[in-house]
């Protein structure tokens, strides 16, 4: 990720994908978006097609890396904070996301609305094919931010935050459809919770920051209705040795020259009818 120079009073523009798309965001408060989401954004494979929710968009990363990479996607943007709206907004307006911008759209509105709340706000049952999301993962009992912006990115709410958002995965998402989500590994056991009865073929990938470190991340892909078996795959490992340059594997994801395509691809054949 590179800054540019063109970025109007208060933001910065920065470019992901050597270039391949730029996000708008405020240069001095909320959350940054970086490797978190293009490694999210990695989990929607090569060939996938049709529309992808990304919810809690903040300013898009996730959501453009995916429409950047694959040209068969339309991604709606859901965001409920009018700070990032505004943000996601000015960056699928920037010319130099022109080539993405007739694919890309915005919804503000509340992951957690049920019901007719939720259809009404742009989020229709058997909607999509695809899910990625980002959820707040620090404890509400957890020390906070002063960043107001910030804070309302990174920490939870509520205790079952992960049920109320995989509850309106399971929503939108068509049968067989894929969601997938980055965390920390201590929210697993929730994660699990919330895709119990709902998702099957859950794939658990560790993160870590070296070899021999603890994970400090888990992607999590499952897939709507199915009935495969769990499985643990093996870790993305971000830097090699000491030093900060990314190992190849992190590199290639970072930038969007290889997808983190589920080892189970037949599961969607496995739902519930």
């Amino acid at each position: 990720m590179t800054a540019s120079p063109a970025a109007p009073p208060g933001y910065s523009i920065d470019a992901f994908h050597h270039g391949g798309f730029y996000v708008l965001q405020p240069e001095a408060e909320g959350h940054r978006a970086g490797l978190d989401a293009m490694l999210l954004a990695a989990t929607v494979p090569a060939e996938a097609t049709g529309t992808l929710a990304d919810l809690g968009a903040g300013a898009g990363a996730a959501g453009l890396a995916v429409a950047s990479r694959l040209e068969g996607m339309r991604i709606v943007l859901v965001e409920r904070t009018p700070r990032m709206v505004e943000c996601a907004r000015m960056t699928i307006a920037h010319p130099l996301n022109a080539r993405l911008a007739g694919r890309v759209r915005v919804i503000e509105a509340d992951v957690t609305l049920r019901g007719g709340a939720r259809s009404a706000a742009g989020l229709g049952d058997r909607a999509f094919d695809h899910v990625i999301m980002n959820p707040p993962f620090n404890s509400a009992r957890d020390r906070t931010t002063p960043d107001e912006l910030k804070a309302q990115a990174h920490a939870m709410e509520t205790p079952d935050l992960f049920e109320e958002w995989l509850r309106t995965a399971n929503a939108i998402l068509k049968p067989g459809g894929q969601v997938s989500l980055i965390a920390r590994p201590e929210s697993l056991a929730d994660i699990l919770a919330g895709l119990e009865r709902r998702f099957g073929g859950i794939e658990i990938t560790p993160v870590c920051p070296r070899a021999g470190d603890d994970a400090i991340r888990i992607l999590v892909t499952a897939v709507k209705g199915s009935r495969a078996r769990l499985g643990l795959r093996d870790r993305i490992v971000i830097h090699e040795g000491t030093g900060r340059d990314f190992s190849p594997l992190a590199n290639e994801l970072a930038n969007g020259r290889r997808d983190w395509p589920r080892r189970t691809r037949q599961s969607a054949q496995k739902r519930v009818e």
